[in-house]
């Protein structure tokens, strides 16, 4: 892509910020280029938010529900599945998938429930519990 063609149509989802993005000068030669986002882009950042969005509701009811762990719907609040999620704390993946069972949840050490606050943001009360209400962060 030159540098003319970077795209620069205004994607809501970026919140005014831009990213950058490396183009070809005239002279052929790479170069940093500020952008602000393609439409295309904006579309499909807003169809994986409205996914995620999704299956944290289902996770809340979920964990109301007592079929899940508070980990379930944290981790797709702050936007993660469980490959992102093991990544984040260093676990393997077949963990973490174990530790969305409420019975196996309960009983985690301060250490690893420390590594799972940490890659999501929270403390460790706020990761043992929903939040009162549905979109509370």
């Amino acid at each position: 892509m030159e540098v003319d063609q970077v795209p620069q149509e205004h994607n809501r989802t970026f919140g005014g910020e831009r990213k950058a993005m490396y183009a070809t000068s005239r002279d052929g030669h790479y170069q940093v280029v500020p952008s602000t986002g393609s439409k295309m882009e904006e579309i499909v950042t807003s169809q994986a938010l409205e996914e995620f969005a999704r299956l944290r509701d289902e996770a809340r009811l979920r964990v109301a529900a007592g079929q899940s762990a508070p980990l379930e719907y944290h981790m797709y609040d702050k936007r993660m599945d469980r490959l992102t999620l093991a990544q984040a704390t260093g676990l393997w993946r077949w963990r973490v998938r174990r530790h969305l069972h409420p019975k196996v949840f309960a009983k985690l050490n301060q250490t690893l429930l420390q590594r799972y606050a940490d890659a999501l943001g929270l403390s460790i009360e706020a990761l043992r519990k929903l939040p009162q209400t549905p979109h509370e962060r």
